[in-house]
């Protein structure tokens, strides 16, 4: 998949559609409800697929104009430790979220053009073993980022 600078991945129908099934219980297990706010904010980081808090609140009032980024970023930040949803840090800009456990992927960020690409995470699996078996160090996948070049600026030249 590619996506653009705004974490938003092209052509992305939001992949998670096996998750909805799951929130309300995986809500309640923890004694929590699935309030309308934080439906509107798992429906949405779904359908987007990767976003920003701003990208999210956005879509959430197209639905529920009363909804403020202070409501996102609290849902977000609880929807987040109860592995419902989870973040990466796609560059400079604010984090990104995603619905947690589907599709596990690592980032690949071009610094000329701000193309995102996801790899499997499987293709880092040697360094990740040698960093556990050397230092014992875990490495969690879903928050990494590659900055770099991608192939058509490495053959541009572009900075």
């Amino acid at each position: 998949m590619v996506a653009n600078i705004d974490g938003r991945l092209d052509g992305e129908p939001g992949h998670a559609a096996a998750a909805h099934e799951d929130w309300q219980a995986r809500l309640r297990a923890r004694g929590y409800r699935l309030t309308p706010q934080r439906q509107l904010v798992l429906e949405a980081v779904a359908r987007l697929g990767h976003a920003t808090p701003e990208a999210i609140v956005t879509e959430v009032r197209q639905t529920a104009r009363g909804i403020n980024i202070s409501t996102v970023y609290r849902t977000l930040d609880l929807l987040e430790e109860l592995d419902l949803v989870s973040h990466t840090h796609l560059g400079h800009g604010p984090p990104t979220y995603h619905v947690a456990g589907v599709d596990p992927h690592v980032h690949l960020i071009c610094d000329g053009c701000g193309t995102i690409r996801e790899i499997s995470p499987d293709r880092l699996a040697g360094f990740v073993a040698e960093l556990r078996d050397d230092l014992g160090f875990t490495v969690d996948v879903d928050h990494v980022t590659l900055a770099g070049r991608c192939a058509e600026c490495t053959a541009s030249g572009r900075r």
